[in-house]
């Protein structure tokens, strides 16, 4: 599955904003993030081997950190990929993300996020919400999609 995007800066901005500003761009609520409504943050450490993690408390009161993925390659400002691993995976369970940084003519940057691996995924794993084939990859192109609108749109 593959999305797009064209934002208004150049490739280092885009790049330093996915990586470092994470949070800030990254919609909130249940569909979007680990915490649901619970305040939280979302944090990409910015490095080969970094986490991809969010920190929330909980209705305890307590805080709770949930990692979402590692970075598997870090090239900036050109790309970055990741493992992406939903709560619900067993521990050998990983899906990839992989996100490129390419000048237009124009001097914006096209954006291109690629997230792969699903095949390796069991068919009735719940991540998949009953979904196979073209219906999967439309439910996570929307979600990613929403996603990638919302850099857009905070850049």
């Amino acid at each position: 599955m593959i999305v797009e995007t064209t934002v208004a800066v150049p490739p280092e901005r885009a790049f330093d904003v996915f990586t470092r500003e994470t949070d800030l761009w990254w919609r909130r609520g249940p569909k979007f993030r680990v915490s649901g409504h619970l305040p939280g943050v979302l944090e990409l450490e910015p490095r080969l081997g970094g986490q991809l993690f969010e920190t929330f408390e909980t209705r305890s009161g307590g805080r709770k950190t949930i990692v979402v993925g590692r970075v598997l390659s870090w090239e900036p400002p050109a790309r970055v990929l990741f493992e992406w691993r939903n709560v619900n995976f067993a521990a050998s369970e990983k899906t990839e993300v992989e996100v490129r940084f390419t000048m237009t003519e124009s001097g914006n940057t096209r954006v291109t996020l690629e997230h792969r691996g699903w095949d390796a995924i069991r068919a009735d794993h719940p991540a998949r919400h009953e979904k196979q084939g073209r219906e999967l990859i439309a439910m996570f192109g929307g979600w990613w999609g929403d996603q990638l609108t919302a850099l857009r749109l905070y850049i």
